[in-house]
């Protein structure tokens, strides 16, 4: 077994602590963060977490189906606009 199936998955404790506060009381609330690196786990299914992208918050509704990956994933940091546009005149 490798070192990495030994340790936990990260999650940042500001997040959990959050996400179990809001599991005892039962609520559903935006969670802001910037933890991007933070694994999603079982706990947070059903929550909606707002993810840092550089620039702005996106809220993201928590899935069984993204168990396992990185909050980071879900949130992108690059908008690809597409290239320039193939004009003779900038060429001359």
């Amino acid at each position: 077994m490798t070192r990495s199936l030994k340790k936990n998955p990260f999650v940042a404790n500001h997040l959990l602590k959050k996400i179990n506060k809001l599991n005892t009381k039962a609520e559903k609330e935006i969670i802001v963060t910037w933890s991007r690196a933070s694994t999603i786990i079982p706990t947070m299914i059903g929550h909606t977490i707002a993810i840092h992208n550089g620039k702005e918050h996106l809220p993201i509704y928590i899935t069984d189906r993204m168990v396992g990956h990185k909050l980071g994933e879900f949130a992108p940091t690059l908008n690809f606009r597409g290239h320039a546009k193939n004009d003779n005149k900038s060429r001359r």
